[in-house]
């Protein structure tokens, strides 16, 4: 069985042209890496957090919400690489991008060696991995590929937005995730005010846990900011 190159990476392209969606595939693909693609904003923050890739090719001028906005919204729980990739040309659109977190800005049209060679940069410098495959804290077991959660060796059976809540939270061990990060991720921008709708599914999520709010072992409250997994 061959192994998977090392230099592989899992590649998330946000861009409304299924052109541009496609040639950047074949590309990416060509150089070994695994491609996740997104449409509008909204699907590309969904897939930043639950697909932990290893470096985000973001165009701004997305249909649902403009690209500085995805890449403010990804800035508040993850420092993952975003190569930014856009029509827009002018030196304050390039400072904002850049100042908003993103590491690099291509502007279209592009050659497709420049962009490889500016996506190696990325890579190379980027701050923090992705998310391990599966997390494990004190007999808590979180396989993020297979969709599983185990307590102590028994299957602990979670609804689809309970795993991809833990999941979300579990990928940054120790860190704060806000509300608002946690709202706009799983349930889009139209939630981002629905912190009691929040705090129904944390509270589910806990009991299935036996994760005891007052004494937590995993899922710790910053009152009116968000929520932090344990550093594990």
């Amino acid at each position: 069985m061959s192994k998977t190159p090392p230099d592989t990476a899992r590649i998330l392209i946000v861009d409304d042209e299924p052109s541009i969606r496609r040639f950047l595939r074949v590309a990416l693909e060509a150089e070994r890496h695994v491609v996740i693609e997104a449409a509008t904003a909204r699907e590309g923050i969904e897939r930043a957090a639950l697909d932990s890739p290893a470096a985000i090719v973001l165009d701004l001028g997305l249909p649902d919400r403009d690209g500085i906005e995805v890449l403010r919204a990804v800035r508040e729980w993850s420092q993952v690489p975003v190569l930014v990739l856009s029509v827009r040309s002018d030196e304050a659109g390039k400072v904002a991008a850049l100042d908003a977190g993103a590491q690099d800005y291509v502007t279209k049209p592009f050659g497709i060696r420049e962009f490889l060679a500016r996506l190696r940069a990325v890579l190379r410098d980027r701050a923090t991995p992705g998310a391990p495959a599966v997390i494990e804290a004190e007999g808590l077991r979180i396989d993020l590929a297979a969709h599983r959660v185990s307590l102590d060796g028994a299957e602990v059976k979670l609804t689809k937005r309970e795993f991809d809540l833990l999941r979300l939270l579990a990928a940054q061990p120790g860190r704060l995730v806000t509300q608002g990060a946690i709202l706009r991720t799983l349930w889009g921008p139209s939630h981002t005010d629905d912190s009691q709708y929040l705090r129904v599914y944390v509270r589910q999520l806990r009991a299935k846990l036996g994760d005891d709010a007052a004494d937590p072992r995993w899922i710790f409250t910053e009152p009116g900011l968000g929520y932090r997994f344990r550093d594990v």
